[in-house]
């Protein structure tokens, strides 16, 4: 990344220089010794009244910011966020975007977000290391062949690509897996090639700096304490850094949507389940897309720094802790082992946990609330990472105009109600099996 341009300033900075990133800044401030990069974003402090207030300073919240002000030019916006840019899960998540879905609810949507990352870079003017080196799902039965094959097809109905691969041209792609001798002998997969990863901190970063930079105000270390309802709408906001008056409150807290809901009197059809995730230690290139195993739910892929990252299953108890529990662990090393042997002789470094907004369809909700002025932006399940910009996108299209946007017509808070659920996975009703 850029060094120092990456840390917000500790001291006012009202009106911050509007560098511009490029090749010949770069080669400039190599010459002065990298002494003149500005500070990526203000660390403002809060205003009395905005027209709009986001609560969540992730992804999310940040992506929702630039697209109110760079789409919409509502820029008297503040984003709060009660630790610092980019502590929550836009951290902590293993990096990946697809859009290789089935149902006409989420294909779309996953399809605008993924073609927004395709164009992040040039948007944000910010290094977000969008790599697109291809997802594969495996395949190991006939069923579950066909099972692939009929999303594959609904992909491409939907305009988005996707390729069926039997045995051999997987076993050409990823020569290091377990053909043979596996518990669970692979057949084939599914592969989407505009998938891939990207830099998780370096959104969080990049949408910062671009939402600053058209004037909007991140304040950090302010945690959102109550929510102001007068008559059945919105008013504000208390923080502790003092209350806040706002037009519009957005709510884009991920994990923690449940407890910031309920300061305005909402139960949201949401549980919280911690989500861990892994890297190995550095070695050599050794795995070039992301690859799933199709037996038990376990993903992986390599960092630009070697090490391996992985991750499977949520820990399947609720809970608002940013750790998990050693039978998970135990699990996903399992499955990796299944899917791959070789993996037994790396070290795992590291390990950290995010917690998940899980709906009971496993699907998400970008809504208006029974309060008026009041949005919500949540349930993200296992997507959250990959949705960012058309999550952001099409929220601020809902703030702004008071009306989904066409991608997200369908991921409606009163489903739930109305029987119309998104069941992307088949499991029914139950949040933690999805």
């Amino acid at each position: 990344m850029l060094g120092s341009a990456v840390c917000s300033s500790k001291l006012p900075h009202p009106d911050p220089p509007r560098m511009r990133y490029s090749i010949f800044s770069l080669a400039a401030q190599a010459l002065k010794g990298n002494r003149g990069w500005a500070p990526a974003w203000r660390d403002a402090a809060p205003k009395a009244e905005y027209d709009v207030v986001i609560v969540g300073g992730g992804g999310h919240g940040l992506a929702t910011a630039h697209y109110l002000a760079s789409r919409h030019g509502i820029t008297n916006v503040a984003v709060v966020e009660k630790g610092y840019v980019g502590s929550g899960n836009v951290g902590r998540n293993t990096t990946i975007i697809r859009s290789n879905y089935l149902l006409p609810g989420n294909t779309p949507f996953y399809e605008l977000s993924l073609k927004l990352w395709e164009g992040l870079e040039q948007d944000i003017n910010f290094n977000a290391m969008v790599s697109q080196r291809g997802v594969l799902n495996l395949y190991h039965s006939d069923g579950q062949r066909d099972a692939y094959a009929r999303r594959g097809n609904a992909m491409r109905l939907a305009g988005v690509d996707g390729e069926l691969l039997d045995r051999e041209q997987v076993r050409a792609m990823a020569p290091f897996l377990d053909f043979d001798n596996g518990r669970f002998p692979i057949q084939g997969g599914l592969l989407q090639r505009r998938g891939g990863t990207v830099r998780h901190d370096a959104v969080a970063w990049g949408y910062a700096r671009a939402a600053d930079q058209r004037g909007v105000d991140i304040i950090q270390n302010c945690e959102v304490t109550g929510i102001t309802v007068q008559n059945g709408r919105v008013t504000g906001v208390d923080t502790t850094r003092g209350p806040i008056r706002a037009k519009k409150v957005a709510l884009a807290a991920a994990g923690n949507s449940s407890r910031v809901a309920a300061m305005a009197g909402l139960r949201l059809p949401i549980e919280s389940h911690v989500l861990q995730a892994f890297v190995s230690e550095g070695v050599k290139p050794l795995i070039d897309c992301v690859i799933t195993f199709g037996v038990g739910h376990f993903y992986i892929s390599q960092s630009d720094k070697g090490g391996l990252v992985f991750g499977g299953d949520i820990d399947m108890y609720n809970s608002y802790a940013q750790r998990g529990n050693l039978p998970t662990v135990e699990h996903v090393m399992e499955a990796g082992m299944a899917m791959w042997p070789g993996l037994g002789r790396l070290r795992t470094l590291r390990q950290w946990g995010g917690i998940m907004d899980m709906t009971m369809d496993g699907s998400p909700i970008i809504d208006h609330t029974p309060v008026q002025g009041l949005y919500l932006n949540c349930g993200w399940c296992y997507g959250g990472f990959k949705a960012t910009p058309a999550s952001g996108f099409c929220f601020a299209h809902l703030i702004a105009r008071d009306e989904p946007h066409e991608v997200a017509t369908l991921l409606r808070l009163d489903r739930f109600a109305t029987g119309r659920l998104i069941d992307e996975s088949g499991a029914g009703a139950q949040p933690n099996l999805h």
